[in-house]
């Protein structure tokens, strides 16, 4: 059975309070297009970001959209590695939900 790609929270975020999340997708947009990123990094940093902060729940989501955009599986295990210096071994726990969307078509 496939995972859902949001978590139960964001999406109750966006049913319960529509006009809220119309806003933040569109804050969410623009910043995505004044960065200074290509697409497929702005990903990698982005899951870089969540599995430092661990938030695991948007992993799955961005793992799909990074690989639409090119990265490859050793790109993921090192956006979700890359923290392990500055947060240390608590970024291996998104490694296997990371993966595991990353293998499922």
């Amino acid at each position: 059975m496939n995972k859902p790609l949001v978590s139960n929270a964001f999406q109750t975020f966006m049913n319960e309070a529509p006009e809220h999340a119309k806003v933040w997708m569109e804050v969410v947009q623009k910043l995505g297009n004044v960065s200074g990123l290509d697409k497929k990094t702005e990903e990698l940093a982005y899951i870089a970001v969540l599995a430092a902060t661990r938030m695991e729940s948007g992993i799955p989501f961005h793992v799909k959209q990074a690989k639409e955009k090119g990265a490859s599986r050793e790109e993921i295990i090192s956006a979700i590695l890359v923290g392990l210096p500055a947060v240390g071994n608590i970024v291996t726990t998104s490694l296997p939900i990371a993966l595991e969307s990353y293998d499922n078509k």
